[in-house]
C-alpha cells in the first residue's frame, strides 16, 4: 500500500515549533484544520495543548466559519489548510468582508517545487491571486521560504489579522515544507 510521505526540506528545529509558539503569544484558542502531512506536526502541538481546541473540518471553508464564530464569543482562531483548499473557501472568503472578523489562514503550498502531482499545480500557481481577489492580505510579506522566517512571518499576519478584523494567508512554500513523494 502507498503512502503519502514528507521529505524534510531543513534540518534542524521544526519550523512548526515557532509557528506553535506565535499562535500561542497570540492567544489563538481554536485551530480548524484539515489533516495534511505539512501541517501534521502543528496540528499535533495543537490537539496536545489544553488550552487550544483543535478542530478537524472535512471542508476547508468550515474553517472560516468557525473562525467567525470564534470571534462571536470572544476567541481568536486560525485555519490551516492546503492551497488546493482554497479554491473551496472562495465563496465563504466574502463573509470577512462583509461581517468584518479577523481570519488567520496558514496555507503550506503545493504544486511548486518539486511537485510529484500535476493535479497540484493549477491551483498552486494560483493561490496567491485567488486569494487576493477575495481581499485576503496575502503579498510577498506573508509568504515563507525559509524556516526562520516563519514564526515572525505568523506573528505578523495575526497581528494585522486581530488588530484589523482583516483576512490574511500566510503561503508557506513547498520548498519550507519539503517534497512529497509517494512511498510503498
Amino acid at each position: 500500500m502507498a503512502a503519502l510521505t514528507e521529505i524534510a526540506a531543513t534540518e534542524g528545529p521544526d519550523w512548526r515549533d515557532g509557528i506553535f509558539a506565535a499562535l500561542k503569544a497570540a492567544e489563538i484558542r481554536q485551530i480548524g484544520y484539515v489533516p495534511d502531512a505539512a501541517h501534521a506536526r502543528l496540528i499535533e502541538l495543537c490537539r496536545d495543548d489544553p488550552e487550544i481546541r483543535a478542530v478537524p473540518l472535512t471542508t476547508e471553508e468550515e474553517g472560516i466559519a468557525l473562525a467567525a464564530g470564534a470571534w462571536l464569543g470572544g476567541q481568536r482562531a486560525a485555519l490551516l489548510m492546503q492551497s488546493s483548499g482554497v479554491g473551496n473557501c472562495i465563496n465563504t472568503l466574502s463573509l470577512t468582508k462583509t461581517c468584518r472578523f479577523p481570519l488567520v489562514m496558514l496555507v503550506a503550498m503545493r504544486g511548486e517545487w518539486v511537485e510529484f502531482n500535476p493535479w497540484q499545480v493549477p491551483m498552486g500557481s494560483k493561490t496567491q491571486t485567488v486569494l487576493e481577489l477575495c481581499d485576503v492580505l496575502v503579498y510577498r510579506v506573508y509568504r515563507v521560504e525559509r524556516a526562520d522566517e516563519a514564526a515572525e512571518t505568523v506573528a505578523a499576519a495575526v497581528d494585522i489579522a486581530f488588530n484589523g478584523d482583516l483576512a490574511t494567508a500566510v503561503l508557506l512554500s513547498q520548498r519550507l515544507i519539503g517534497a512529497k513523494r509517494w512511498v510503498k
